[in-house]
């Protein structure tokens, strides 16, 4: 799916910015039907490719933090990680991953 197409062209390094904003933009539409490791995977693709994608940002940490019950502690590291790094503030998002962790 599309996660994996993204994870696969940063993971390559191989520039691609006419894939990574079709994909943005299908993604944010998309993101319901998006598993825990599709979303840890995106934000994690754009981040490592330094993507800018603001509304995917903002799609996938509404939709994370409200079903952050599904993230492994992986999801949760490369989630955290990939929003970090894109400079991407996300208050609610960590609030709950760090909730999650003190679990």
């Amino acid at each position: 799916g599309m996660a994996n197409m993204v994870w696969a062209f940063a993971k390559a390094g191989v520039a691609a910015p006419r894939l990574f904003e079709a994909i943005a933009d299908d993604a944010a539409r998309r993101i319901h039907e998006f598993n825990s490791q599709n979303l840890a995977n995106t934000a994690w693709a754009f981040a490592s490719a330094r993507v800018a994608a603001p509304r995917l940002f903002e799609t996938i940490a509404d939709d994370a933090a409200r079903r952050i019950h599904e993230f492994d502690s992986q999801n949760l590291a490369n989630t955290a990680w990939a929003f970090a790094t894109a400079s991407v503030a996300a208050p609610r998002l960590f609030e709950t991953i760090a909730d999650d962790a003190a679990r």
